[in-house]
């Protein structure tokens, strides 16, 4: 069950990822039963959180969203995360070869999928935006997803640790490639029009 797996990661990762390897998770159910519960939670909280809560700069008044708005940009970073985790598998499976593995593209996207889970559960925190807490919550995250990255490569691509330390850094390099092209496209949109619009 995806839950199982969600706190086996955070409590024993080295034995989760075998489990995850042994259970053959095709793309469609890896979506249903983890992907798309779990990347909810980040633009749900964050909703919440531009809306009813407020970000508060220094010690003025809270800046909401409208609730269209917030919805939208919810919507487009829910999306965002589904393709991005693609995307990642697809890298994975691509970059393989190099490294002397031979995966499925569905393990490959299932590995893309559970390595990603410390960042969406710590979005749960976007319901209470405070800009230090929500910097700091996220770091804890980033730093634990690159950890279950270098630990659940040699284990889901049957590769040695030596060989999977290169593959998890190769990895490392277009996962931040791929958040900067999205970085950019979101530019491009607010530029184009489609920028938050306030309450206040």
């Amino acid at each position: 069950m995806v839950f199982n797996h969600v706190w086996g990661l955070f409590s024993h990762p080295e034995r989760e990822w075998e489990a995850i390897r042994e259970e053959r998770c095709s793309i469609g159910r890896c979506y249903l039963s983890h992907v798309a519960l779990l990347a909810a939670i980040p633009p749900v909280a964050a909703f919440i959180g531009a809306t009813r809560v407020g970000w508060r700069v220094g010690f003025g008044d809270p800046v909401r969203l409208t609730t269209e708005s917030a919805l939208q940009i919810a919507v487009a970073f829910y999306l965002a995360m589904l393709v991005g985790v693609f995307i990642m598998g697809k890298a994975i499976h691509w970059m393989a070869q190099t490294y002397g593995a031979r995966p499925t593209l569905e393990r490959c996207i299932v590995l893309a999928a559970y390595t990603a889970t410390p960042l969406f559960v710590s979005g749960a925190v976007a319901v209470y935006p405070v800009l230090w807490l929500d910097m700091l919550v996220g770091l804890a995250a980033l730093a634990y997803t690159v950890y279950l990255l270098y630990t659940g490569i040699p284990r889901m691509m049957g590769v040695t640790r030596e060989q999977g330390f290169l593959f998890a850094s190769a990895v490392l390099t277009v996962g931040m490639v791929v958040l900067v092209g999205m970085l950019a496209v979101t530019a491009l949109l607010w530029g184009a029009g489609l920028a938050p619009a306030f309450t206040n």
